[in-house]
């Protein structure tokens, strides 16, 4: 069989099927479930690298095929999906689609950029990245749990202005060159609490 079935990869295969049954909610207008889905995703892609790095054997084949898949997938789970969410959060005019638009094609140029710049970087080292070149897409699994949030708490128009600026920011520091330290273990935790809390309180207040 083609591809890699190991469990170096599992939580990128289960990050991509979170995040297809999320956009099937957002197309339901289910979009409590699709913000859990995302928080979810990105929960799994926040450890899949290091799952991935604790198998000591892994071929250059597998290193290079573990470097696509997590691609390939990211696009999908924090690109198109937040993407389809937040249209179907509001972002349905002219300017909220172009938007989305800019987004996704931002988070694109972002994760084929990481692609080319993180194989050159194994030909010459073998010591863990210890930043990242512009804001990683995970982000946004962060970023929009927590601004649905403070929904009930701003009036309508005031949370539409938000969910526009934060889209239109986060894709513009996507392809923005600044180096952005990856967390250390105690920064993931704090990452994992606040999403985790973020998500149960919007499971009650949607």
């Amino acid at each position: 069989m083609l591809g890699v079935y190991d469990y170096t990869v599992i939580l990128t295969y289960i990050s991509l099927m979170v995040s297809i049954g999320g956009m099937l909610f957002s197309l339901n207008g289910d979009c409590r479930m699709a913000l859990v889905c995302l928080a979810i995703s990105g929960l799994c892609d926040m450890f899949d690298g290091k799952v991935a790095r604790t198998k000591k054997d892994r071929t250059e084949v597998e290193k290079r095929f573990g470097i696509q898949i997590d691609s390939l997938a990211d696009i999908v789970c924090f690109g198109v999906s937040p993407a389809i969410l937040c249209y179907r959060m509001g972002m349905r005019g002219l300017t909220g689609v172009a938007i989305l638009l800019f987004y996704v094609l931002a988070g694109l140029i972002r994760l084929a950029w990481f692609n080319v710049s993180e194989e050159v970087r194994q030909d010459e080292t073998e010591e863990k990245r210890k930043y990242y070149q512009g804001l990683p897409i995970t982000s946004m699994a962060v970023l929009l749990p927590l601004l649905a949030v403070f929904k009930p708490m701003l009036g309508k128009r005031e949370f539409m202005l938000s969910l526009h600026a934060l889209v239109l920011l986060v894709g513009l520091l996507f392809i923005t060159n600044f180096k952005f330290r990856k967390p250390k273990n105690r920064t993931l935790a704090i990452i994992v609490c606040v999403v985790t809390l973020a998500v149960l309180r919007m499971l009650h207040i949607w």
